[in-house]
């Protein structure tokens, strides 16, 4: 009844405003054309100002639902524009039950402008139920338990399929066939589509095997070298992934790549609580020699070493005396070295150092003979993950190591610089012969 006094009060105004202009000596089709843009214009008016209404209450009402509950699911309406949408519909309700009456002059145009705002309402019901899906995201976002998981792959899958039933009706509505000739037009493109959409379906996919062997999560440390990657996860969508390095610069990689492609994970670092120090110095070969046994008892001056020395020296000198061992030469028999003293004094040092994890493993080791000298190689882990942290410690650590190694008479190997050479002279004048000039016959 309200729609038809409406409809009616509309009508009587397009009538006078027609019939005021053709007293003004307007021709009649040029004021049907006039008056159908002075309708348009004040439907326009009315449409904003209607919509600019709605809006408004339907924001003060989730503002005020949102602080009387504690609700965040109500402010994230707001953030996606929920209200936005909502205040739309009442607008196109009204647009679509004036269209008769503007074009009252113009019959041919009814079905089209119909035809529009029904497309229009579908699109305006799909965009209501993302943002009722996107807040529903932001709101899981900020639990604990899916912070981590790749919520924006599955928002663009649900958008997907709404878009897709939003085609299938605006097909059926404009075509007036059923769904079904829909979906038989679909299959006779399948290859096209499949085509066309390979990233995203590779990509879905990608993202569903992710979460479920959770091989990656937002927030994540990964190295992906094929693609220059080097930093934190910060999205997981359906066709790329987003990765800050370190640098701040952003690098992004395909979904499907963390599933064909190799690349490092550093969360297990991060959740054990220690970060590996694996390096080594090395030490020059001809600078090892074994301990004289009046060096042994310099070397028990080194508080870390006392007992170590004293232990090992007796445990010597019993396999000597058992194998009946002629010390008149140092190399016969076991001897203390002051490579090894050197290796104990360093494991001892890191077993002490504050900075080590101590429930992890801690190793001083050589490694193989190189022509550049005999590496020394220090594996432990620190007792923080903090990359700021884990260099002090580590760098700390080899200070001493380097500082360390001249007290053990061992030289650690390096490049010979333009200063290690200060002077260069010659015991005898170099002379120059040359030979004599050919006589005149």
């Amino acid at each position: 009844m309200r729609e038809f006094k409406l409809t009616h009060t509309v009508n009587t105004s397009s009538r006078w405003t027609y019939n005021l202009l053709v007293k003004w000596g307007v021709p009649e089709d040029m004021a049907a054309f006039v008056n159908l843009f002075l309708l348009l214009f004040a439907l326009i008016i009315i449409v904003y100002a209607f919509h600019h209404v709605v809006r408004r209450i339907l924001r003060i009402v989730l503002i005020r639902f949102s602080k009387r509950s504690k609700i965040k699911f109500f402010h994230h309406l707001l953030n996606n524009r929920f209200p936005h949408f909502l205040a739309q519909c009442a607008p196109l309700v009204l647009v679509n039950a004036l269209i008769p009456v503007l074009f009252l002059d113009f019959p041919d145009m009814i079905k089209p402008m119909n035809a529009i705002t029904d497309v229009y309402m579908v699109f305006i019901v799909i965009w209501m139920i993302m943002a009722l899906i996107k807040a529903g995201g932001d709101d899981l976002r900020t639990k604990s338990t899916f912070r981590e998981k790749p919520i924006d792959s599955y928002i663009q899958v649900v958008r997907m399929i709404l878009y897709l039933i939003g085609a299938v009706v605006i097909f059926s509505h404009l075509t007036g066939q059923s769904p079904i000739a829909f979906f038989t037009a679909m299959g006779a493109i399948s290859a096209v589509l499949l085509l066309m959409f390979k990233d995203t379906i590779m990509g879905f996919v990608a993202s569903i095997q992710v979460t479920a062997n959770d091989t990656v999560r937002i927030g994540d440390w990964i190295t992906m070298t094929k693609y220059g990657a080097d930093g934190d996860v910060v999205a997981i969508n359906l066709t790329t992934v987003k990765v800050q390095n370190f640098d701040k610069t952003i690098t992004t990689i395909p979904t499907y790549s963390l599933i064909s492609d190799s690349f490092q994970n550093w969360r297990g670092m991060s959740e054990s609580g220690g970060r590996r120090i694996k390096r080594a110095i090395l030490i020059k070969q001809a600078t090892i020699r074994f301990i004289t046994p009046a060096e042994v008892e310099e070397y028990k001056k080194i508080q870390s070493l006392t007992s170590y020395i004293e232990h090992r020296q007796k445990d010597i000198d019993k396999s000597n005396e058992r194998l009946g061992i002629d010390k008149s030469l140092l190399l016969n028999g076991r001897n203390l070295t002051n490579a090894g003293l050197y290796r104990k004094y360093i494991d001892n040092y890191l077993n002490n150092h504050s900075g080590t994890h101590k429930k992890m493993t801690i190793m001083v080791r050589h490694l193989a003979p190189t022509p550049n000298g005999l590496p020394i190689e220090l594996y432990a882990f620190t007792s923080t993950t903090k990359w700021a942290d884990y260099e002090y410690i580590m760098a700390d650590i080899f200070d001493h190591m380097i500082a360390a190694a001249r007290y053990f008479d061992l030289q650690i190997y390096e490049t010979e610089a333009s200063g290690d050479t200060t002077t260069i002279s010659f015991n005898d004048p170099l002379t120059i012969s040359r030979p004599a000039a050919p006589k005149a016959d």
